[in-house]
């Protein structure tokens, strides 16, 4: 990993004074309370409850409990200095069965974490939808089906007026291509779907719901800040072979294009991706101009770099990947490569969007196999992560690029999806048997680096 022995020491300050920092988190991966309190199923749920689909046969139940343990954990927020803090409203806790009632015992919940949020002077910054649809839905065919688009709304309308007096940056969704492609494509996230005949219209149908929620916010609340975010990863072809960069690009299309252009107002990219025009048969007229939304901000998420080569037994985009282990490269606990500089490539991708008009860095962050030693966690790969990744966003930003805000992922170790327990990404270390919090030296770094 690239050190910064021989750097000069990065500060808050050369990033100046208006650039947004802060932590996120996500409902699922945290709160625990899975049925407490009248919340309804959501996919995830019903997913943890299949045997071999989650690493240890594990499940976010309890997760870090922070239903519970809220304030001790913004506490620690205010401790380190963050002055802003991403977590996700779960839909399930809000609306049971998705759409119809609404859950005040939810309502209530996310009021006191808002609330205790601005009486320490922490910026709320929720994120509306993070994976957690309600099961009720899914049985109704969930983003497969067109109605999705009004169901999502209602829950946007519900939560702008529950709670759009004291928040002023909205998040309409996380990560499209993620919940789309692992839970409609290859079914190793919930719901657990597979096909093109899941993934495709379940693209068409979060793209029309981003659009759409970000309109009806735009209208229920005139001055608040309202993005989305999207994952990103820096792609480059294994050799200069024309089909080996011709693969990348297939790639780069799906992982990087597929999503952003049509809020954008440019359209899907059929043509970079033929597999694509399968969409097409989800599409009702008029449907181009209903995907496109003028966001304040858009969120990059970021963490690690892909290369690709062609391969002919790939379906839909002969390629695949080279995996960081085989390229004797460093790599985190999920096997992805450590590689600064794939932040510094992927601002500059998407400065090229003239019509993006703000970006933050929502989620940066890596697991590593952090362990308690003499009650201390000391995480210096993390650390190191940290000061390296925010080498190369504030070399893009002396270059040019519009960049005015980053996220570290995530505040405390949690239950990563799939992954269960065995990822650790926090900045403080979760005893996941008694719930003991302790600050990770990456954490007290990024405390003293805020304060």
């Amino acid at each position: 990993m690239e050190s910064n022995n021989n750097k000069t020491p990065i500060t808050r300050a050369l990033f100046g004074d208006d650039f947004i920092w802060g932590v996120s988190t996500a409902a699922v991966q945290i709160e625990g309370a899975h049925n407490a309190d009248g919340k309804g199923e959501s996919i995830w749920d019903v997913f943890a409850q299949k045997k071999g689909k989650i690493r240890g046969n594990s499940h976010h139940y309890k997760a870090c409990d922070f239903y519970n343990q809220y304030q001790n954990d913004i506490d620690l927020i205010k401790q380190l200095n963050i002055p802003n803090f991403r977590f996700s409203f779960s839909w399930s806790r809000i609306m049971p069965n998705g759409t119809g009632e609404v859950n005040q015992a939810g309502i209530d919940y996310y009021n006191k974490v808002i609330d205790y949020c601005l009486a320490l002077g922490i910026e709320p910054w929720p994120t509306l939808y993070h994976w957690d649809l309600p099961h009720a839905l899914e049985i109704k065919g969930g983003w497969t089906n067109r109605d999705i688009v009004t169901w999502f709304t209602d829950f946007v309308s519900v939560c702008a007026n529950a709670f759009g007096d004291r928040v002023k940056h909205w998040m309409v969704m996380n990560e499209p291509s993620v919940f789309t492609g692992a839970g409609y494509f290859f079914g190793i996230h919930a719901p657990g779907k597979t096909g093109l005949s899941n993934f495709l219209p379940a693209v068409h149908h979060a793209t029309l719901s981003i659009a759409a929620g970000g309109k009806l916010l735009r209208k229920l609340l005139p001055d608040a800040e309202i993005g989305t975010t999207f994952s990103c990863s820096h792609i480059e072809p294994y050799s200069d072979k024309p089909r080996n960069i011709a693969a990348a690009n297939r790639v780069d299309t799906l992982l990087n294009r597929l999503f952003i252009e049509p809020i954008l107002g440019l359209g899907y990219p059929f043509d970079a991706l033929p597999v694509l025009k399968g969409i097409k048969k989800y599409m009702l007229p008029g449907d181009e101009d209903k995907l496109a939304f003028d966001f304040d901000f858009i969120g990059l998420q970021n963490y690690t770099r892909e290369i690709v080569k062609y391969s002919l037994l790939t379906p839909y985009i002969q390629a695949s990947l080279v995996k960081a282990e085989k390229r004797n490269v460093p790599v985190t606990a999920m096997g992805w490569e450590v590689w600064p500089q794939s932040i510094y490539h992927i601002l500059h991708k998407y400065n090229q969007y003239p019509q993006i008009k703000k970006i933050y860095l929502t989620e940066s962050g890596a697991a590593f196999p952090d362990a308690i030693e003499d009650d201390a966690v000391l995480d210096p790969l993390r650390v190191a992560y940290l000061q390296d990744y925010l080498q190369q966003v504030l070399k893009a930003k002396n270059e040019g690029c519009k960049v005015d805000g980053y996220f570290v992922w995530t505040l405390t170790d949690n239950f990563e999806w799939a992954e269960g327990y065995h990822p650790r990404f926090g900045i403080i270390y979760v005893d996941f048997e008694t719930q003991q919090r302790i600050i990770k030296s990456s954490g007290k770094w990024y405390g003293n680096f805020l304060g």
